[in-house]
């Protein structure tokens, strides 16, 4: 049995205490203006009083240029455009669930991989996840999942497959399948 360290309820911050609180975590790692809400809201005192602590907060993020959410969009889209070779559905996702509004998802989004091709950014994902040309069906319904998961359309991966001389049958048998759990 693992040993764990007695947890005890952290007292709730003041303004100030919430503003140092916000700068750490964003020198951390970067965040989006809603992360950043719902990670004070933790720490924030309850009620009326703690919510105008978290606004007040933010705003003086945004003067000091601490918090932007296009800005993130636009780093978060060309850090996994560039690093990870993610395609732009998955980028568009991502940036959902991190609290990003809509148009400014789409904007930086737009931006980002408008002019690429996806194609060529799959086969980059491919190389850099070290997934090699399918032998049978199996590791096929394998590469569909890992493409389908890094964001690029069905279009473009079975385009890949017929290039690599994928059978027709594999491919016919894939439109039915089921993704798998624990797949990456």
């Amino acid at each position: 049995m693992p040993l764990s360290r007695p947890t005890k309820k952290k007292a709730p911050l003041n303004e100030a205490g919430l503003y140092d609180y916000a700068v750490k975590a964003l020198g951390r790692r970067m965040r989006s203006e809603a992360e950043l809400r719902r990670l004070m809201g933790t720490r924030a005192e309850p009620g009326e009083h703690g919510e105008m602590a978290v606004r007040a907060v933010v705003a003086r993020l945004k003067q000091n240029h601490y918090l932007d959410d296009q800005s993130f969009a636009e780093t978060y889209a060309r850090l996994r455009q560039e690093d990870e070779k993610l395609g732009a559905r998955r980028v568009r996702q991502d940036l959902q669930q991190k609290g990003v509004r809509a148009e400014v998802i789409e904007e930086a989004v737009g931006a980002r991989y408008g002019e690429t091709n996806e194609e060529a950014l799959a086969r980059e994902h491919l190389e850099r996840k070290r997934i090699k040309k399918p032998a049978n069906e199996k590791e096929t319904a394998r590469v569909v999942r890992r493409l389908v998961a890094a964001g690029f359309a069905t279009g473009t991966i079975y385009k890949i497959l017929r290039r690599w001389d994928v059978p027709e049958e594999e491919l016919a048998g894939l439109e039915n399948m089921e993704p798998e759990r624990g797949e990456e």
